[in-house]
């Protein structure tokens, strides 16, 4: 059986292509995503993409890994902690 502690020691890779395509890896979750931004749980902390038509292409969070299409026009990374934030202002905006 895996080990559930796995996903900390995969590294976290960002492969973007003309900011159209993106590849991650080291995903550990998919917070929250919308056609403009998207939240994601890794391995290196909380990663926020925004953009526009943002489309989540492929998910396998067994291994990892996200890929993304759309316009990337930003992406941040903030610590775990501050996560509860982030998810206010994101369902915030989702509910108005």
């Amino acid at each position: 059986m895996e080990d559930l502690n796995a996903g900390e020691s995969r590294p976290h890779k960002m492969n973007m292509i003309n900011r159209k395509n993106c590849a991650l890896t080291g995903v550990k979750d998919v917070i929250a995503f919308d056609v403009a931004e998207v939240i994601l749980e890794t391995t290196m902390g909380i990663l926020l993409m925004k953009g526009k038509d943002l489309h989540v292409k492929r998910l396998t969070l067994d291994k990892g890994e996200v890929d993304l299409e759309g316009k990337i026009d930003s992406f941040s990374y903030t610590e775990k902690h501050s996560l509860g934030n982030k998810q206010d202002s994101f369902f915030g905006r989702l509910w108005k």
